[in-house]
C-alpha cells in the first residue's frame, strides 16, 4: 500500500475508476452495473425477454427499433439524478498530482468531485452514430465544449471511455457503439493523442472495476498498452473468474483483495 500511496502522490499512477463505486456509500439513483443498467431501460422500452440483461443489446434494440434519439433520451433519464461524489472519488479529485484519471460509467460523479480543481478538463467518447467523423469530445470544466489544442494545458484531464451524461449526454452503449470503438482500438484509432501521451511510463490502479466480459477487459487493455511495464494493481475483492485471473497474470496487474472502503480506510 506504501508503493500505491507514493505513486499517487507523484501522479506516477493513473486511477482507473468503475462504476463499482457507486455502490460504496450504499444505494445510488443509477445502476452501477451492465446488468442494472440493462434492467433499467428495459423498464421503459419493451424489448424482447432473451436480451433483457445484456446491455448492449438492450440498448441496440432501443436504437434499431424506436431510434437513437429515443436511447439517448431513456439513457438521460436514467443518469439525469446527480451522484454524489464518494470518499475515493473524492480523494483521487484531491490528489495534488493528477495528470490523468480514466472513469468508465455513464455518471457525474468525478465531475463532481473535480469541481474545485483548477486547470482540468474531460475528454469523452461519443457515438458515431451521432458524430460520424469523430471518436471523442473535448469539455472545459464550465461544461463547455472545446477543442483538442486545449488538453495540452490541462494539468488534469478526466477521461470518459463511455461518455457520460454531463455536459452533453453522450453515450456510448449500444452494439454498433461498441464494434465501431473495438474495430478500431487495437490501432489505438479511438484514444485521443492526449491519454495516449499522459499513460506513457505510468502504472494503473483500477478500482470499482470487473473483468469479467469481454468489454471490459479490452478497455482496460487497450487503455493501458504501451504505459508502464507495470506494476499495476486493481482493487478487486471476492472471487475472481478465471478469465479476470488469466487478464491480471496477462497485464501484470497486483490484486488487493480489499474492498474500495477498505482501499480508503488505509489512508
Amino acid at each position: 500500500m506504501n508503493e500505491i500511496a507514493t505513486a499517487l502522490a507523484a501522479g506516477s499512477v493513473v486511477p482507473y475508476l468503475g462504476p463499482g463505486l457507486l455502490e460504496q456509500d450504499g444505494e445510488n439513483p443509477v445502476p452501477a452495473t451492465f446488468e442494472k443498467l440493462a434492467g433499467r431501460l428495459s423498464a421503459r422500452v419493451t424489448v424482447p425477454f432473451k436480451i433483457r440483461a445484456n446491455m448492449t443489446a438492450t440498448a441496440q434494440y432501443i436504437e434499431n427499433f424506436k431510434h437513437r434519439k429515443t436511447l439517448v433520451a431513456v439513457m438521460s433519464e436514467i443518469f439525469r439524478e446527480p451522484v454524489a461524489p464518494s470518499a475515493l472519488h473524492s480523494y483521487f479529485a484531491s490528489l495534488p498530482n493528477l495528470p490523468l484519471l480514466v472513469d468508465t460509467w455513464y455518471d457525474a460523479a468525478v465531475q463532481a468531485a473535480l469541481a474545485d480543481r483548477k486547470n482540468w478538463g474531460q475528454i469523452q467518447g461519443v457515438s458515431r452514430a451521432e458524430h460520424r467523423d469523430q471518436w471523442v469530445k473535448y469539455y472545459r470544466a464550465d461544461g463547455a465544449e472545446t477543442v483538442a489544442d486545449q488538453a495540452m494545458e490541462w494539468e488534469t484531464v478526466l477521461y470518459k471511455p463511455f461518455g457520460s451524461i454531463a455536459p452533453a449526454a453522450n453515450f456510448i452503449v449500444s452494439d454498433s457503439d461498441f464494434v465501431e470503438v473495438l474495430t478500431e482500438i487495437d490501432i489505438q484509432t479511438p484514444i485521443p493523442p492526449r491519454v495516449q501521451a499522459l499513460r506513457s511510463g505510468r502504472g494503473f490502479l483500477f478500482v470499482g472495476c470487473h473483468f469479467r466480459n469481454q468489454l471490459e477487459r479490452a478497455y482496460a487493455r487497450q487503455t493501458m498498452k504501451r504505459s508502464s511495464p507495470g506494476p499495476h494493481w486493481a482493487v478487486l475483492p471476492g472471487e475472481l473468474t478465471r478469465n479476470e485471473i488469466k487478464f491480471l497474470e496477462e497485464q501484470n496487474i497486483q490484486r488487493l483483495d480489499i474492498t474500495p472502503a477498505d482501499f480508503i480506510a488505509a489512508w
